[in-house]
């Protein structure tokens, strides 16, 4: 089959149903991995857990809070 100029090969594959074919076939032999289960929830919560308590320690050393409190103040005292 000769194609117009300007057409590609995949033209002709999609036009064909060839393309349609090879990806349901495609689909079909890797299976249905949607979502996540139950072990892959526990271990993004275990994660979550483990950064919310990483990101409150830095938030509440003495340090950072010094810095918070440097930059409230700054802003709370803007000359306008």
């Amino acid at each position: 089959m000769a194609l117009p100029r300007g057409r590609s090969k995949g033209v002709r594959m999609f036009r064909g149903g060839m393309l349609r074919r090879w990806w349901a076939k495609l689909r079909a032999i890797g299976g249905d991995d949607r979502g996540m289960t139950t072990a892959e929830y526990a271990v993004g919560t275990l994660a979550a857990c483990a950064l919310a308590a990483v990101l409150y320690k830095v938030v509440t050393s003495g340090p950072v809070q010094a810095l918070l409190r440097s930059t409230l103040e700054r802003a709370i005292n803007v000359q306008f």
